[in-house]
């Protein structure tokens, strides 16, 4: 049966949409808010070139924080403190992505949370709150975190220099970033970004890595405080934030179309689970098509077909960074991770990210691995039913083929996500996923992921063309 796609999966977490989040500021605030931002018009003409669309000028940032609603407070979030990381799974878990009939609601673990908010370079003065001044509950959030961008094979700019060191700048070398872009590129540099999760309070000083970018999650406005146009402050309010310390570009995803997309995605469906799929209202069953028909459609063998399968070790990750990064540089959108950010991104956590390697012997005899493919848990409540309380859902990650077919490697994929007991296999149509889709058995849903990139215009890129997966 081709799945029914609720809006809650028409675009995965956060920037990335639903309820509370970017679509609520297109609603509240239309595009006027945009108009005032630097990003392409819907109905500018088409880009023939990449760069920034306002020049990096730290002098022009900011210096205190923009004006909030009277009643109301900023607060700095710290996800390793147990109490403040257990007050933003509250306001997500009640207040977040719900799809438009009530019946499912992202259900985003702690472990999650942390995950996706803490990797290498990521600062807690990026974790944006605001509470209500007498109680201290928090009502709204956003986030960024660090990261390294390819736009049509450009680096997407990098932080400028700090004044001190302009001057010293010779001719050639690393340019403004100070960054030798072709040594990180070719595989030589994958240790530059920082080594762990830094933290800092009220903007003071914690090391970066030399991400340009940002990438933009999570933003959550309480039900009740809609009205108070929180959305658009939060999001100056981050920017103003990440500007402090030298990045001026970042990238988010939304499931409305704002001005102005880098590009479209839909979504796709693959049934692990379809009995209780159907149960809960995410897939319907197919006319003249039987219960026991579905599962047998859609039952899946107990072993990968792929020798030599086995979960990443934390030992496997320089090689395999470098040949990520490699395998990632044929797209047009697409990151370059550090070995940190590899090691935080995809070495395994249970009930969080899933990767898998293919490990063969060489022609000396030493193992080596030839490929990879992971995925990770977002699960979501199912709200009002009998029977049913939580949807697992494993989206399709980061992977590299060099050796074994993209098909085979998802096709494992499904077989283990089935065995850690998911429900739907989600993937979008970017990588090398629209190939494979249909040969499958996944669905087709029935709305599209817009990704966009903010300060910084560049020639719209097709789905295929996309090698980012933003959480």
């Amino acid at each position: 049966p081709r799945p029914k796609l609720p809006t809650l999966h028409s675009g995965p977490q956060g920037h990335r949409q639903g309820m509370g989040s970017v679509e609520e500021i297109s609603e509240a605030v239309g595009h006027a808010f945009w108009d005032t931002q630097p990003v392409p018009s819907l109905n500018a003409e088409e880009e023939d070139a990449c760069g920034p669309i306002n020049p990096a000028d730290p002098e022009k940032v900011r210096a205190e924080p923009y004006n909030l609603p009277p009643a109301f407070e900023w607060t700095d979030l710290d996800l390793s403190d147990a109490e403040q990381a257990k007050e933003l799974y509250t306001l997500l878990h009640e207040n977040y992505v719900e799809d438009g009939d009530a019946m499912f609601r992202f259900d985003y673990s702690l472990d999650f949370i942390r995950w996706a908010m803490q990797p290498p370079g990521a600062l807690d003065y990026w974790h944006v709150g605001v509470r209500v001044s007498q109680t201290k509950k928090l009502v709204a959030f956003i986030g960024a975190t660090p990261a390294d961008l390819l736009c049509h094979g450009q680096r997407v700019e990098p932080r400028p220099p700090p004044a001190a060191d302009k001057a010293e700048e010779g001719e050639g070398g690393a340019g403004a970033s100070g960054v030798n872009i072709e040594e990180k590129l070719s595989g030589l540099d994958l240790d530059g970004g920082a080594t762990g999760s830094a933290a800092s309070s009220g903007g003071g000083a914690a090391e970066l890595g030399d991400q340009a970018v940002v990438e933009v999650n999570f933003l959550c406005v309480h039900k009740k405080l809609r009205s108070k146009r929180l959305a658009p402050v939060l999001i100056r309010e981050v920017t103003r934030r990440v500007n402090e310390k030298g990045i001026f570009q970042a990238t988010y995803t939304a499931g409305v179309v704002l001005p102005r997309p880098v590009a479209r995605c839909r979504y796709w469906h693959r049934s692990l689970n379809p009995k209780k799929l159907i149960e809960v209202g995410f897939s319907r069953l197919a006319p003249r098509m039987t219960m026991v028909r579905t599962l047998k459609l859609y039952a899946l063998p107990d072993q990968p077909v792929t020798k030599g399968v086995r979960a990443l070790k934390e030992e496997d990750v320089p090689s395999c960074c470098a040949k990520l990064n490699a395998y990632l540089r044929r797209y047009k959108l697409t990151p370059q991770l550090s070995e940190a950010e590899f090691s935080h991104w995809l070495v395994p956590r249970k009930g969080v990210i899933y990767t898998y390697v293919v490990e063969e012997a060489g022609e000396d005899g030493e193992k080596e691995v030839t490929d990879m493919f992971s995925f990770y848990s977002l699960p979501s409540s199912v709200l009002k039913h009998e029977k049913h309380t939580k949807l697992h859902a494993a989206y399709c990650y980061y992977y590299f083929a060099n050796k074994t077919p993209v098909q085979q490697l998802i096709s494992d994929a499904l077989v283990l996500a089935k065995r850690h007991e998911f429900d739907v296999f989600n993937a979008l149509d970017i990588l090398d996923n629209d190939s494979l889709l249909k040969e499958l058995k996944f669905g087709i849903g029935d709305g599209h992921l817009q990704y966009y990139l903010y300060n910084w215009r560049c020639p719209t890129v097709v789905a295929r063309e996309i090698g980012l997966v933003l959480l």
